[in-house]
């Protein structure tokens, strides 16, 4: 393996180790008791089955028979969610095929971001990960499980299936997608369509047009986002059936599919082929795994949050100093939009999730002695053609995209944020403009529409964290910035908020850390300040004489502002998430 693997392996498991401990020991603890129906009285037994058929009953109660709980995210809002309707019919029928049983153990919300993006239902989105994992708690504390099936795929629901799932670390856990949408309207021409809208040269006939060419039908959103990265992450960390990220909902192969992740779930409960807890599976090799299968496909950024949560979850202590380490040592393997022309239909015909999994192992970029739900261990997972089916789209760890990978660190005077290098042109790398400082996105659209921003510019959008607002993505102002760029100008974006999955070909330092309503660095910023943000050294920095930058005194947020994001659409009921939030680089735990 290389040297960077082990070495950063090594520091989070001793970091992690008391943490670790307690935390496999409460495992045990939990494996260690009598099954939920031998445990439980009568009343609460006859109530888990009462709605059961009569047969399904004799079996769980007198014939002992495995009992396996779904916790779904199924909602018709959510084109990727749609189709996991009918998946407990399915799922039901094939438990009840290898003689167990099957129950819909409860539902959690899902929230597309797609919709709320830009309006207040997003500052809803961050905190729905930890109200997501919130939910599996309670459907999986009815206890009468032997094996879990968890079923969701888009931005925040995988990751608050897993940290919800790794609370009941003694229960065996397959996730179940439902794959990818067809192709539509191609990204790069929905992103100039975007452009042109931004720049009032087409109406909003046209736009809806085209945004409706492009997302519309059953189906994951086609680019390479936080969606689809969960999946590439999902099988890095052998918690799919392998191969089951990129393949349609409607085809013939996800059924099976399907089938199979019961046939898995039963094969690694306690008393099956092999007992394998979900709590035992994700040690720190996979959390590694999981890294740098991201850092490998330019995938998104929003992992740099979640997968501090998911290990947390587990007793692991990560950072972004451990992203940025590996991203070091990780040749970047897929060019997948925005990080390229192609969608995930093309990555996945190109070779997919199987090729750079076999890729890295290979090049001794992944932990190959891990536990997976599948037999075979992550070699299953990395079952691909000898050759890429498009080295635009998939290359060889032998001759990547770039020796490093897609996400880095910047460090400085505005303190630590990260940005999405694969993106960008290399001659985007290095940025130095003067500031315009706003505090809210709506400020820089309103600016953009004024011409006040015809010039080079580093924008920068603060009191956009955790505690101010519940972190929204801030996607909405990449087509401005981008028209900017596009005209010659320097530009990049600085913020504490977010850009998402689907950040692009604007240089964008986000998650800034610690975030302005803690007094961070970015609230002591005025406008004309000259930033540097240099991808290539690493540093975000204020050329401000440091005398007078330690002299200033941090800009508030205004009380109306605040009386803004407090209320309405349903943010009051989050006020407690928001005050008792943790930082960027803490996961944005709410549960801590």
């Amino acid at each position: 393996m290389k040297p960077a693997l082990v070495e950063v392996t090594q520091r989070i498991r001793e970091r992690s180790a008391a943490l670790r401990r307690a935390y496999l020991a409460r495992v045990q603890a939990a494996i260690d008791r009598p099954r939920g129906p031998d445990r439980l009285g009568c009343a609460n037994v006859a109530h888990a089955f009462a709605a059961l058929p009569a047969g399904d009953k004799l079996k769980i109660v007198a014939e002992r028979a495995p009992n396996l709980g779904v916790v779904t995210a199924y909602n018709d809002m959510l084109s990727a969610h749609q189709p996991y309707e009918g998946f407990p019919a399915v799922i039901r029928d094939e438990a009840h095929k290898q003689g167990a049983t099957a129950q819909v153990a409860g539902g959690v919300p899902a929230m597309c971001d797609g919709v709320t993006q830009g309006f207040a239902g997003m500052e809803l989105s961050l905190f729905s990960r930890d109200t997501i994992a919130m939910g599996t708690a309670i459907a999986l504390t009815h206890d009468v499980f032997d094996a879990a099936l968890l079923l969701g795929i888009c931005d925040k629901i995988v990751p608050g299936l897993l940290v919800g799932a790794l609370h009941f670390g003694h229960l065996p856990c397959v996730f179940v997608p439902a794959g990818p949408m067809t192709s539509g309207l191609s990204n790069n021409d929905k992103a100039r369509v975007r452009e042109q809208f931004a720049l009032g040269l087409v109406g909003r006939d046209k736009l809806l047009e085209a945004e409706s060419a492009a997302y519309h039908g059953p189906g994951t959103c086609t680019f390479y986002g936080t969606a689809n990265s969960n999946q590439m992450l999902m099988e890095a960390m052998g918690l799919h059936v392998p191969g089951a990220a990129f393949v349609h909902p409607h085809s013939p192969e996800r059924e099976a599919l399907t089938r199979e992740a019961v046939r898995t779930a039963l094969s690694i409960r306690k008393g099956g082929a092999r007992f394998t807890p979900i709590g035992q599976l994700v040690d720190e090799r996979v959390i590694v795994n999981a890294m740098v299968a991201l850092l490998a496909t330019g995938g998104s950024t929003n992992h740099l949050i979640h997968w501090v949560a998911v290990a947390r979850a587990a007793g692991i202590l990560i950072d972004w100093t451990d992203f940025g380490d590996l991203s070091k040592a990780t040749p970047l393997l897929a060019r997948v939009y925005p990080n390229g022309s192609a969608d995930v239909n093309q990555f996945q015909s190109a070779g997919g999730p199987g090729f750079v999994i076999r890729e890295l192992l290979d090049a001794g970029l992944l932990h190959a002695d891990v536990a997976t739900v599948a037999e075979g261990g992550l070699r299953a997972y990395g079952q691909a053609p000898a050759a890429s089916g498009d080295d635009g789209v998939v290359r060889t760890a032998a001759q990547p995209f770039s020796a490093e990978g897609g996400l880095k660190l910047l460090t400085g005077n505005l303190g630590r944020s990260v940005i999405k290098v694969s993106a960008v042109p290399e001659d985007r790398h290095v940025i130095e403009a003067p500031a315009r400082v706003f505090e809210s996105q709506e400020a820089l659209q309103a600016a953009f529409k004024a011409g006040e921003l015809e010039r080079d510019v580093v924008a920068v959008v603060r009191f956009q964290g955790p505690r101010a607002n519940g972190m929204p993505e801030l996607h909405k102002l990449t087509p401005p910035l981008a028209v900017l760029q596009g005209k010659g100008f320097k530009v990049a974006l600085v913020t504490d908020g977010r850009m998402s999955g689907a950040s692009g070909k604007v240089p964008a330092a986000i998650h800034a850390s610690p975030e302005a309503l803690d007094q961070g660095p970015l609230a002591r910023l005025r406008d004309g300040d000259l930033i540097r943000l240099d991808a290539v050294a690493g540093t975000l920095d204020a050329l401000v004489d440091a005398a007078e930058w330690a002299s200033r005194v941090p800009a508030t947020i205004g009380d109306a502002a605040v009386d803004t994001n407090e209320h309405g659409l349903g943010r009051e009921l989050f006020g407690g998430m928001r005050r008792n939030v943790l930082g960027a680089e803490q996961g944005a735990c709410t549960w801590l």
